[in-house]
């Protein structure tokens, strides 16, 4: 029996999103049952994730593919072979091409599936100290010198691949571009066994919602020309300390610092590959600022659509310690 610890509750989501695009004629490794007269089509997978209390969430995929039908080898369509070690947690936001237009035969295919066949967890303890529990002592991707507390368990992850849920049991390639957004819940995805602080499970919870297109965000905010920061310990507060927040209707916010790339004094966030819909947007305070207004008021409501980038701009207009 797992129970989550307080580390694991504060966990956030990670999301993979795959994207399906139509596609030339070519070779593939493996078939599935066709359903369209489109003989093949091209896959793209992205990684991305939204920012934790956690540490360190690192995995090494070495396989993905696609499974048709039958649940064996010869109704399997490879989409990467080539491993690559990532830490989930710093993708925070952004994406990596995990697979960049694989050719698929049109068809059905009822999973998608990850072979991760190693990973450990940085996770923080009640004191401030952090430990590390590894699927392996001496998995290759540990930092070098790190010291293994304990053992993180990944069932058959190996094996027979991390199984994603497909919506409704299956998708259909064809000649029609298809969206997926595969959502992996972290705070339900690792637990410490009960009783045993030694040792951590890894039972991903995934789901897949297919989507028209997805879309981004991008947040700015400047500072009114007849306002003057406050100090904090005698050092005047700046733009840069404060951070943009989003929020969609029963989720959690996830939260992007603000950057001036280009000086002009305005600060950007970029909210990237977020689902079409109704969000709250907000923003956070550095220490020691109390109070704040902006123009518009915060939080605001903001409507992301389909493939295309939205833009909010605030202005903030007054700040108090």
């Amino acid at each position: 029996m797992l129970r989550p610890s307080s580390i694991s509750r504060r966990m956030r989501r990670i999301s993979f999103a795959l994207l399906a695009a139509a596609g030339v004629a070519g070779t593939a490794v493996a078939c599935s049952d066709a359903t369209s007269n489109a003989t093949s089509g091209k896959i793209t997978v992205l990684l991305t994730d939204a920012p934790g209390d956690v540490k360190t969430a690192m995995v090494t995929i070495s396989q993905i593919y696609m499974q048709g039908s039958a649940d064996d080898a010869s109704d399997r369509v490879i989409l990467r072979d080539t491993p690559i070690t990532t830490d989930l947690l710093t993708l925070a936001n952004s994406t990596a091409d995990l697979v960049k237009d694989a050719t698929v035969p049109a068809g059905t295919y009822g999973q998608l599936r990850f072979v991760i066949t190693g990973g450990y967890i940085e996770v923080e303890n009640d004191n401030g100290s952090t430990s590390i529990f590894a699927s392996s002592p001496d998995y290759a991707g540990l930092p070098q010198g790190a010291t293994v507390a304990g053992a993180l368990q990944m069932p058959s992850f190996a094996q027979s691949g991390l199984k994603v849920n497909l919506p409704g049991g299956s998708v259909t390639i064809g000649s029609e571009q298809t969206i997926l957004l595969v959502d992996f819940d972290v705070s339900q995805s690792y637990g410490q066994e009960a009783g045993n602080a030694g040792r951590w499970v890894m039972s991903p919870v995934m789901t897949a919602t297919e989507l028209s297109f997805s879309g981004s965000l991008k947040v700015t905010l400047s500072k009114a020309a007849e306002l003057t920061m406050p100090s904090v310990n005698g050092t005047p507060v700046t733009l840069g300390q404060f951070k943009a927040t989003l929020t969609k209707a029963g989720g959690s916010p996830e939260e992007l610092a603000l950057t001036d790339t280009d000086g002009d004094g305005t600060f950007e966030a970029n909210f990237q590959y977020i689902a079409a819909g109704e969000y709250s947007v907000n923003f956070v305070a550095p220490a020691g600022v109390s109070t704040f207004t902006t123009n518009p008021a915060s939080p605001a409501t903001v409507n992301v659509v389909s493939g295309a980038s939205t833009t909010h701009a605030a202005v903030l207009t007054a700040a108090a310690n």
